[in-house]
Order: C-alpha cells, then structure tokens, then sequence
C-alpha cells in the first residue's frame, strides 16, 4: 500500500488543486491532505478557516475512489524541524506531491520520495486570481475556476462578503 502527502493552502480549493489531487489519486492507495497554515483566516491572502477549507475538499471529492485523510498544520517558524512536525500530525506516508521548493527541499533533506505534479492553467488556477476575482465582484469569473461544491461553501458562509470587507482594509497587494 503507498500513501501519499500533498500540502496546500487551499484559500480557496479551486480547479487545479482538484486535477492534481485526482492525478495523484491514480498513483496511490491513500493520500494525506495538509491544510497549510491552517491557524489563518480572515485575511484577504487567507479568507477562509481550515474547517471551511477542509469542508471545500471534502464536498469536493465525494465522487472520488480514494480513501484520504485532511489534516490542518499550522505553521511552524523553524524550517529545520517542519517535516517532523508535520510527520508528527500526520498518518505516516511513503511519497511526497509537491511544487512547493521550499517544501521540496526541506522533503528531500529528510530522505522523502518528492515528486512534482503538473500545474493546470497556472495563470487563471491559483489562490491569488481567484481571490482577487472574488474581491471585484467578478462571481462568474471565479466561479468557474472552483469546483461547484466549493462555490457552494463559499456561498453558504457568506465568503465574498468576508473577503470584501477585509480588502477594505487589508493591504491590496497582500492577494
């Protein structure tokens, strides 16, 4: 049995993410979800709790034939002891799916199996896009960069409203 890992923030879980953790899907028996930075929220960069984020991927991927498991991890300030932190959270795992070099280094110097995955439409599919769509009010726009069901959440917890308010204070460039 291979059980992989894979670490995103997910602010929000959109298109991309759910392609790679599908292709991912094809590869192992299991899989370990890391919710990063988990102790962040309500900030435009970081709009939604790990709870919300972690209800996004799982509504997500209800269709999904793959046991998984979602984790929050919370920052941690020391490099250096990161991936005994997030082993110590964590159900053991064999390969690491990362694009992330920080994340691919720090793997790699504790002896992991780190694999890259591809990125899907880099320009539109990221966090930053997304967010900044939701923030000038462009709801097909980013609507169509997430799964249904994570519009859904965004929905049901009045996520356009949060993010908008915070923008309103929040440095703009911090997207």
């Amino acid at each position: 049995m291979i059980r992989g890992f894979c670490i995103g923030r997910f602010q929000p879980y959109h298109n991309g993410h759910d392609k790679i953790i599908r292709t991912i899907s094809n590869e192992v028996d299991e899989l370990v979800i890391g919710i990063g930075s988990a102790q962040k929220s309500h900030s435009v960069k970081d709009p939604f709790t790990a709870g919300e984020r972690i209800e996004m991927i799982r509504k997500s991927l209800e269709d999904i034939d793959l046991l998984y498991y979602i984790i929050p991890l919370q920052d941690l300030e020391f490099n250096s002891l990161w991936v005994s932190h997030v082993r110590s959270l964590s159900p053991k795992f064999q390969v690491v799916y990362s694009n992330n070099p920080l994340v691919i280094q720090l793997f790699k110097e504790a002896g992991a199996d780190v694999r890259s995955t591809p990125l899907h439409d880099r320009k539109r599919l990221s966090g930053t896009e997304i967010r900044k769509l939701m923030v000038e009010g462009d709801t097909k726009g980013w609507k169509k960069l997430v799964p249904s069901a994570v519009a859904d959440v965004i929905e049901e917890i009045n996520g356009i409203e949060r993010i908008k308010a915070v923008a309103s204070t929040d440095n703009k460039y911090s997207l």
